[in-house]
């Protein structure tokens, strides 16, 4: 589950931080709760093109262009389209979660996983609270999470920027040095890492071939990464069990 790394650059890493002081658990959502090939992160990513194609009368080859441009630069696509073009989100969030949940099924292993952790559990997501719901209520795991922190409450800024994890905090009041993130994406755990936080890489399964950018499916290596795993369910066992 964890790639040991203790050498980089030629000079000693620090070692791993660890889960025993841990009382807040943090997980995103997409790609992170359920696996990666799934792809239903797909059918999002297909609206998200439609949409920018349509507001924006580009072909949807140009439209997919821009729209993991701004995805890479800005976190989301959305943020992008409010910065370049003056869009507003209304819309915009309504239309890309239109998607087909059928592909999540239950999962009470990880339930049970999840149950396990001593303390609160939340979900940082880069989407909606809708979107949370629907797909929690699919893998049956709404009622192993207190809340769920979306982006509006993130004022329509997204992961990773600094201000997002600071509003986070505040709102649940989560002190850094005693929280756990779970991410699909390396880029977003720095800046947990930077305010103190365990940080956890979940990637995808074995040799899974998914959809994703090259730049996604780098940082396992990156120092601000303390644990990797492509087993979320025996990696939170394994924690639990150590606690």
């Amino acid at each position: 589950m964890r790639e040991c790394r203790n050498v980089m650059d030629g000079r000693a890493r620090p070692a791993p931080r660890a889960f025993g002081q841990v009382e807040t658990w943090v997980f995103d959502l997409d790609n992170t709760l359920y696996p990666h090939h799934v792809n239903l992160w797909q059918q999002v990513d297909a609206r998200i093109r439609d949409y920018v194609a349509s507001f924006l009368k580009l072909t949807n080859e140009a439209a997919f262009r821009l729209q993991k441009d701004y995805y890479k630069r800005y976190g989301i696509t959305l943020r992008g389209m409010m910065i370049e073009h003056g869009m507003t989100p209304d819309n915009f969030l309504d239309y890309v979660h239109q998607i087909d949940y059928s592909p999540l099924e239950p999962n009470a292993t990880l339930g049970a996983a999840i149950e396990q952790l001593p303390g609160r559990k939340l979900i940082l997501t880069n989407g909606t609270t809708g979107h949370a719901g629907a797909v929690l209520e699919r893998l049956g795991l709404r009622d192993h999470f207190d809340h769920v922190f979306d982006i509006v409450a993130a004022e329509l800024e997204p992961k990773p920027s600094p201000a997002t994890y600071a509003r986070f905090l505040q709102a649940h009041a989560v002190e850094p040095g005693r929280a756990a993130m779970f991410e699909d994406l390396a880029r977003n755990l720095e800046v947990p890492h930077e305010l103190g936080m365990t940080t956890v890489l979940v990637v995808p399964a074995g040799a899974r071939e998914v959809l994703r950018e090259d730049w996604e499916l780098e940082g396992r290596d990156a120092p601000h990464v303390d644990h990797v795993t492509d087993d979320l369910v025996g990696f939170l066992q394994a924690v639990a069990a150590a606690r």
